[in-house]
Parts: structure tokens; C-alpha cells; sequence
């Protein structure tokens, strides 16, 4: 320790850190050549370039597989025209709309039936009996119960993420270290001091990791949701091209599917990254 407090004050590098870092940059070989933050492009690249050559020569024909520069033109003249917006506008409220009404029920019920064994006998069994039925075959239902409007498509998509929160939360009180526990019972912790300061904050990974699962499940059942009878959003969009064989505008859609699911997807982990960076955890 004091050889340590020595080099840092003489600002000498730490050896172990020097050696880490030179093993970690062997391990990678050949990747050591290519910037950092392509090493995750470098294989959709090279799928482009294929896919790019087989649509040139040929091999596979436009109508079926549009090349990747015919799906980036009808995606800038979409967007030139607003069209585009106007549908991803449309989508991104109703997903949104769906995780947060989902996210909160799933979150607070979570939280009851963890904390209280009486609700747990007795609710959870039929939570779990209902989760196993597939979203898909309750569409015929939410149609005749609630018609084809914006309120049964908000309600779909919110019952896909009322599952992957309500159950990680329940997973991650359930996983709060006993002793703990009794240790803020002798310190005379009230119940909303236990719950504030130990149980949510022990089960916080459990819950972000909830919410992730959610954001991606809410995209996942939106497409099924604006199959519901809509004239506006990007599954209409996809469902519109598909009946006229644009196979590049259905490609657009999938492209917008995948790319506002990853941004999504990555918000939630940066909120990860900085609420539990107390965490010492193994990193890879």
C-alpha cells in the first residue's frame, strides 16, 4: 500500500493497472488495430457489403430483398416528406404511454407482494396463471371489451410490461440480505425507513433490470397493437407497404423497430450505470 501511495504521488503509472491493460489489449489481437467503438459494427459492416453485392449481381431480386442503398433512399425520402416522423411520433407515444402505466403497476404491486406474505398466497397465484397466457390470443378480447381505440392498444402494450417489472421487483425484495433486515429492526428502523433505505435500494438492480425487459417488450407488443385496426404508427406503415409490396418501406419500419428499441434500450442502461455504480460487481 505505501509502494502504491508512492508511485501515485511521484505520478508513477500502477504496474498491475499497466500489466492489465497490456494483457487485455493481446487478448484482442487484430482488434487492437480497429477504433474502439467500431469493434460492434465491424460484423453488420461486412453484412451490409454482402448484402449490398448479392443485391447487385443479381443473386437475389429487389422485389424479395432490397438492397441497403434503396432502403436508406425511400428512408430520406420518407423522411424528407414527414411521413416518417409523423408515424414514429404516433408509435413512440403509444409505447411510451404503455411502459409507464405498466412500469408503475408492475412496480407497486411488486412491491406489495413482496413485502406482505398474505398477498403474496393469495394474489400471486393468479398473476402467475396469467402471465403464461400469450398477449396474441387476448387481442380478440380487448377488441370487444374495449374497441379498436387508442386506450385497448395503450392497455396491451402496458400489460407487456407489467410482467417483466412486477416480477424482477418481487425477485429483488425477495433477495434483500435477511441479516440486514434485522440488523434495521434493532436499530429501530420504521417499516418506510426499511423500505426506503434498505429494501429499494437492494433491489434496485433487479428493478432496472425489470424496466429494460419492459422497454423491449412494450416495442415487441406495439406492433401487434397497431395491427388493432390504426391508421398512423410504424406497424400501420409496415402493414400499409406489405399490402402494396413495398418490401422497402417494411424494411424502414424494422430498421426504426430496431433503432428507437436499442436507443430505448440504452437509456435505461446509462440510468443503470449511474444509479448503481456504489456496486462492485464482476465486469468481463
Amino acid at each position: 500500500m505505501a509502494q502504491l501511495i508512492h508511485q501515485e504521488v511521484r505520478g508513477e503509472p500502477d504496474t498491475s493497472t499497466v500489466k492489465t491493460s497490456l494483457k487485455y489489449r493481446k487478448e484482442l489481437g487484430w482488434l487492437n488495430r480497429v477504433p474502439f467503438w467500431l469493434h460492434g459494427l465491424l460484423v453488420p459492416i461486412v453484412l451490409l457489403i454482402i448484402w449490398q453485392i448479392a443485391g447487385d449481381t443479381g443473386l437475389v431480386t429487389k422485389e424479395q430483398l432490397p438492397t441497403p442503398l434503396a432502403i436508406m433512399k425511400r428512408f430520406i425520402e420518407l423522411g424528407a416528406s414527414g411521413e416518417l416522423y409523423h408515424h414514429l411520433g404516433v408509435s413512440a407515444l403509444r409505447a411510451l404511454s404503455g411502459f409507464m402505466l405498466g412500469s408503475v403497476i408492475g412496480l407497486l404491486v411488486g412491491m406489495f407482494i413482496g413485502i406482505g406474505k398474505i398477498i403474496e398466497r393469495t394474489l400471486d397465484p393468479s398473476l402467475q396463471m396469467l402471465r403464461t397466457v400469450p398477449l396474441l390470443a387476448l387481442i380478440p378480447l380487448f377488441i370487444l371489451w374495449f374497441g379498436i381505440g387508442e386506450f385497448s392498444k395503450v392497455l396491451m402494450i402496458s400489460l407487456g410490461a407489467f410482467f417483466p417489472v412486477y416480477l424482477n421487483t418481487f425477485l429483488g425484495i425477495r433477495s434483500v440480505d435477511t441479516k440486514l433486515y434485522d440488523v434495521t429492526r434493532i436499530l429501530g428502523y420504521s417499516r418506510w425507513q426499511q423500505l426506503t433505505k434498505l429494501i429499494l435500494p437492494s433491489a434496485l438492480p433487479n428493478i432496472l433490470l425489470g424496466l429494460r425487459l419492459a422497454m423491449s417488450t412494450s416495442w415487441l407488443v406495439l406492433v401487434f397493437a397497431e395491427l388493432m385496426g390504426t391508421s398512423a404508427g410504424i406497424g400501420y406503415m409496415i402493414e400499409d407497404a406489405r399490402t402494396y409490396s413495398n418490401t422497402d418501406i417494411v424494411f424502414v419500419g424494422i430498421i426504426l423497430f430496431a433503432l428507437v428499441g436499442s436507443l430505448s434500450d440504452i437509456a435505461v442502461h446509462a440510468l443503470e450505470k449511474r444509479w448503481l455504480s456504489w456496486q462492485d460487481t464482476f465486469k468481463g
